[in-house]
């Protein structure tokens, strides 16, 4: 069986059960989570978060980019989120590799990406909650805080 029949095997088991239908659109504990693809992390679970409580944002190395910006500003203005928790990990795959190294090895397709990695995960999350607190299209009395999950451990430590 491949990967994609176990996959599509496993929702129709979850659809035979679902009982969420009903959930309201705006995420119940007003959060959002901005983490990394990380396969590792699941921060539904090292935060103890049910489907609803929290919109999820993800990308490699938990960036606060223009893009993760966007998502924000919607899930506030229109949804009524109203903090946001930026998680880095530690072991991340963005301190294994410089733009350079990326560059050469895509070919000259791929110059003109900044692929943004990075070389300290706590400075990078610190300067994603700083990205959040700075934004123009959010008040200041949106919540920014950032974390590191330690993927040895599970804990999250703060960043100050």
């Amino acid at each position: 069986m491949s990967v994609v029949q176990e996959l599509t095997a496993a929702n129709a088991r979850y659809v035979a059960g679902f009982s969420k239908s009903g959930l309201p659109m705006p995420p119940g504990r007003r959060l959002a989570v901005v983490t990394c693809m990380d396969a590792r992390l699941d921060p539904a679970r090292f935060l103890g978060l049910e489907e609803g409580d929290a919109h999820v944002i993800r990308n490699a190395g938990g960036l606060v980019n223009e893009e993760t910006v966007r998502s924000l500003v919607i899930s506030h203005h229109l949804l009524g989120t109203q903090e946001a928790l930026v998680i880095g990990h530690s072991d991340c795959g963005m301190l294994t590799f410089t733009n350079d190294e990326l560059h050469e090895r895509l070919g000259p397709e791929s110059h003109g990406i900044d692929f943004q990695p990075f070389p300290d995960v706590a400075a990078r999350v610190r300067r994603s909650v700083e990205t959040i607190r700075q934004s123009p299209l959010l008040p200041d009395s949106f919540g920014a805080t950032g974390f590191v999950y330690d993927v040895e451990s599970g804990a999250i430590e703060p960043v100050e």
